[in-house]
């Protein structure tokens, strides 16, 4: 039996009155109390992200966003609006990078814990807070970026069982939670090219990842600017769970400690263009991070940073292989871009 108390103890009291739960409730009310409840950030969190493994990582984004602005007119007002800005680093190096071509735009987080708040605070004391993008100004253009962001929002799982398609939930059993095909047939929610797939076949889909990007497209259309966003997935389309929880930088069972760890996906990239496009707003591309960052000038970045603190030379370059190698974050990792119509194609793509 589960203990008293914490999220677990309320899954198996909902399980056992109403049956299983989808995994998407699972995963969402996991991270919600996930979130809540620490900052997972850094050396001594669960996890660590680029911009807390290298100041590099947000300078070459702050270029990027320069850039884009120059060549599309230095329009004011303008808005840079990051999504789950976790300790507020990507924005703080961004924003000096860019501060100086003369782009120095309002700064939005896109936040709901408040103990992250309190750190971002910290870090970006001018910056607005706003619980979704629906309160974010719609004068002008928009700069957001979201690093890490999509790949912890709830994704929902099919399952092909010899009866036909099922959704996948999440079921209570001997004292554990683990994952159960569901009674009530999905056939049709299935597309219909990946109907006839092999029995044990999982596709998963996001669409709280749909429904953001359909929104930013219809800014971006509406207002003007681009976007960036930066997360680990595949831009072809794949099949299989790819759901996982890390704590303290090792992978666990996702399954073991709701509301304790993090839970992620991998974000379908290849879904997402369609959506971009399908609102008349221009998908820049989707390429590795690694590449992007090399064409971005991370490397000279780099050299140059060693060459004026040689004492910390073998840090930066670790950092440095660490965000582009491509067996670390350099190829599993994605950039997606999208811009206005208006707007200009962006350098890395």
């Amino acid at each position: 039996m589960i203990s008293e108390g914490g999220l677990s103890a309320i899954f198996e009291r909902l399980i056992g009155h109403s049956g299983p739960i989808s995994v998407a409730h699972y995963m969402a009310e996991s991270n919600a109390r996930y979130y809540a409840s620490k900052d997972p950030f850094g050396e001594d969190g669960d996890f660590i992200t680029a911009p807390e493994i290298s100041q590099m990582f947000g300078e070459l984004i702050g270029l990027w966003l320069a850039d884009m602005w120059i060549r599309a007119g230095r329009e004011e007002p303008v808005h840079y609006i990051e999504l789950g800005p976790g300790r507020g680093t990507l924005a703080r190096d961004a924003m000096a990078s860019a501060k100086r071509y003369g782009l120095t735009p309002r700064v939005h987080f896109v936040e709901t814990s408040t103990q992250l708040k309190d750190i971002q605070l910290g870090t970006m004391p001018g910056a607005i807070w706003h619980d979704d993008l629906s309160t974010v100004p719609y004068n002008g253009p928009i700069l957001l970026v979201a690093n890490e962001f999509l790949d912890a929002l709830p994704v929902r799982q099919m399952v092909k069982t010899p009866d036909g398609w099922r959704e996948r939930m999440v079921g209570f059993q001997d004292g554990r939670f683990l994952p159960v095909a569901g009674h009530m047939p999905m056939d049709p929610a299935v597309p219909e090219a990946r109907r006839n797939a092999p029995d044990g076949t999982i596709i998963e889909t996001c669409p709280g990842a749909a429904a953001i990007m359909y929104e930013v497209a219809g800014r971006l259309v509406e207002q003007g600017g681009a976007a960036l966003f930066i997360d680990y997935g595949s831009d072809v389309v794949r099949d299989g769970s790819t759901l996982q929880a890390v704590r303290s930088h090792r992978k666990v069972d996702p399954f073991a400690m709701p509301g304790e760890v993090d839970l992620t996906a991998h974000v379908d990239f290849a879904s997402l263009a369609p959506v971009v496009e399908s609102r008349g707003c221009r998908w820049l591309g989707t390429v590795p991070q690694g590449r992007w960052l090399r064409a971005l000038g991370i490397e000279a970045r780099a050299e140059a940073l060693a060459q004026f603190a040689p004492q910390h030379a073998a840090a930066i370059r670790s950092a440095t292989d660490r965000l582009i190698g491509e067996g670390q974050m350099g190829l599993l990792f994605k950039v997606f871009g999208m811009a206005s119509p208006r707007w200009p194609d962006g350098a890395g793509f």
